[in-house]
């Protein structure tokens, strides 16, 4: 029969009971068991009148960029309506200046048709070839210039070829007529030059120009 008071069980291994409150005391005295911390960290206060000024002057900023891009906007539109107004003005001063140039024109024309009944065709001839120097001059003296084109060697730039034409007497490419007279403004093409273009026969090759001051 076994003894209470034996700490070994039925089958010979020893236990040990401990009561409660010793296993507490225990737990409290061991150096080993650091004592419990919170995770959380301490509160803190908030400077709330300083936040309060802080979003006070971003929205303050806020509002005032905005109006200057509201200012910039509109200044913009009218310097974009300025300039359209001037280049309208620009546009319509040249035409005036062009009309104010042909005017003379148009009263030489007047003054041809009136006298018409009592002109000889000679008469009648000089006073439209004054006419015409009177129009070319007017136009001139904007810029108008023609673009020089028979003899010349065709160039797709001035030239619009509408017919090849075999030539066994010219260089290849070279315009023997024109049929519409180009012009250019200030080097700005107009209109191209309608022309006539030489190009050789098959199996032909050019002849030699003859130099001008009648050599060989």
């Amino acid at each position: 029969m076994s003894d209470p008071r034996d700490p070994k069980d039925a089958d010979g291994n020893v236990e040990y009971e401990l009561d409660a409150d010793a296993a507490e005391s225990s737990a409290v005295a061991s150096p080993e068991s650091p004592p419990e911390t919170s995770g959380a960290a301490p509160p803190t206060s908030l400077d709330v009148p300083a936040l309060t000024q802080q979003l006070a002057r971003a929205l303050a900023e806020k509002d005032e960029l905005r109006q200057s891009l509201i200012r910039l906007q509109a200044d913009f539109a009218n310097y974009r309506k300025r300039i359209e107004r001037e280049r309208l003005e620009d546009a319509q001063r040249a035409v005036a200046r062009l009309i104010a140039e042909l005017l003379p024109v148009l009263d030489a024309f007047e003054r041809a048709l009136a006298a018409h009944d009592d002109a000889t065709y000679e008469d009648y001839r000089k006073g439209f070839e004054l006419i015409y120097r009177q129009l070319w001059d007017a136009l001139a003296h904007f810029g108008l210039e023609r673009i020089e084109a028979e003899g010349k060697r065709f160039d797709p730039h001035y030239h619009q070829a509408i017919e090849r034409v075999e030539s066994a007497d010219h260089e290849d490419g070279t315009v023997l007529e024109v049929l519409r007279q180009g012009y250019k403004l200030r080097e700005k093409v107009l209109r191209p030059a309608t022309v006539r273009v030489a190009v050789h026969p098959a199996g032909t090759a050019p002849k030699p120009q003859r130099r001008a001051n009648g050599g060989n």
